[in-house]
């Protein structure tokens, strides 16, 4: 009996000994919630009374008061919990666990050592966003104040365009030139912003590869702004030289022509010579200048596609000059020999020949499925041949022998006529 006693009395003593500590860490506790509340009520209703929740929405933080003052107070309530957990080593240590306080005191101090460099890192990033926010609104009232979407819109003969004489950003203003150059403005002076912020927090495995990328569009920036300078000299070159090439050819009555490829010649035509060509070449130089900004990137993908459009671009030509070859000599010389022969059916044939026989010399120039092309051709060429063969050799031959005949007779009523 005196052993289990002593027992008791052991464990008895123990729980003694014990209460000084539960009560040690009691007080810790209520300390760390009498500080988290205080700190939580300074910092939700201190930032309310100072006005950051109308600075939050004005800097487009938050949509509303009640959406900023619901931000503050989730930032409010993770103050209140991180003060708990940053007293929870001190009452483990306290009630003697100091094998469980240890690796949360480890963690505890890493969390300490790496907060200021987060709110440093938040700081920067805030502050950056006000300038770089700054910087975009003062970008766009100086393109508001010259009216640079009035001249843009003239060059490139746009209709409609928004006439930015106020230097306020609606959402109505999102398509224009100048919000665009704005939100371009800013994005680059956030970039940098955000680089000094990653490399503040002193995390290289996540800082080092968005920040080398990040470097890494900060030197493309240049030849951005070249390529894209490049392509908009390139569409004022090529809307100038069309326009005066359009003029010029307009001079020289060209579209005259275009009556021979009507088939109504009673109808005005309803295509512009001149106008095409002018566009043809419109758009060889926009593709000229298009592929000297991608070279200016550097970027080996787009300088690919740069130069097997330049590459392709000859044979382009040719073909689309075949093309017109075959159906403005198809035309003329279908209508010469239904004037000379006085058989439109005979006239018809010719036009359509020639053009079908431009169409596959197009094809075949465009390397398009060469092979096939050539064989198609060769099976319209025997088909109508046979035909041909077939339908005169068998069931009109009094047909042709009369059509024999009259050509005959016409060459011979020529070779009577006098020469003058």
């Amino acid at each position: 009996m005196n052993e289990v006693g002593n027992s008791f009395r052991g464990v008895g003593n123990t729980i003694i000994d014990y209460i000084p500590n539960v009560l040690g860490a009691l007080l810790l506790l209520l300390m760390a919630w009498i500080v988290a509340t205080i700190v939580r009520a300074i910092f939700t209703k201190g930032l309310k009374k100072a006005g950051v929740d109308k600075a939050m929405v004005k800097g487009h933080m938050a949509k509303t008061k009640e959406d900023a003052d619901s931000k503050l107070d989730s930032i409010g309530k993770i103050l209140y919990y991180l003060i708990f957990i940053l007293f929870i080593p001190s009452v483990l240590q306290t009630l003697d666990m100091n094998n469980v306080a240890q690796p949360i005191s480890n963690m505890m101090d890493k969390l300490l050592a790496f907060l200021p460099n987060l709110f440093m890192a938040i700081i920067i990033i805030v502050i950056g966003y006000f300038v770089a926010k700054f910087v975009k609104n003062l970008v766009f009232s100086l393109l508001a104040a010259i009216n640079i979407d009035k001249w843009f819109n003239k060059f490139t003969s746009k209709t409609g365009g928004a006439s930015t004489g106020t230097a306020r950003m609606d959402n109505s203003d999102k398509s224009t030139l100048a919000n665009v150059l704005a939100n371009v403005v800013f994005v680059i002076v956030l970039i940098p912003i955000i680089t000094i912020a990653l490399e503040t927090l002193n995390i290289r495995s996540i800082s080092e590869p968005i920040v080398n990328m990040l470097n890494q569009v900060l030197n493309m920036i240049p030849n951005i702004f070249v390529a894209i300078i490049l392509i908009l000299v390139g569409v004022l070159i090529a809307k100038f030289v069309g326009d005066l090439l359009i003029s010029l050819l307009n001079g020289t009555g060209i579209n005259r022509f275009s009556t021979y490829l009507s088939p109504d010649k009673s109808k005005a035509p309803s295509f512009d010579i001149a106008n095409i060509i002018g566009k043809v070449v419109q758009a060889i130089i926009i593709i000229f200048f298009t592929v000297e900004a991608m070279n200016v990137l550097q970027l080996d993908v787009l300088n690919g596609i740069g130069e097997a459009v330049i590459g392709y671009l000859p044979l382009l030509i040719s073909s689309l000059i075949i093309l017109g070859l075959g159906l403005v000599g198809g035309s003329l010389l279908g209508n010469y020999i239904k004037q000379t022969s006085g058989n439109r059916f005979l006239g018809a044939v010719v036009k359509y020949v020639i053009i079908i026989i431009a169409v596959f010399m197009t094809l075949d120039q465009l390397n398009f499925a060469t092979n096939i092309v050539n064989l198609a051709f060769l099976f319209i060429i025997a088909g109508l041949a046979v035909a041909f063969a077939i339908s005169f050799g068998m069931g009109g031959r009094e047909f042709a022998k009369r059509q024999l005949e009259k050509l005959e007779k016409k060459m011979e009523q020529e070779n009577d006529k006098p020469n003058l």
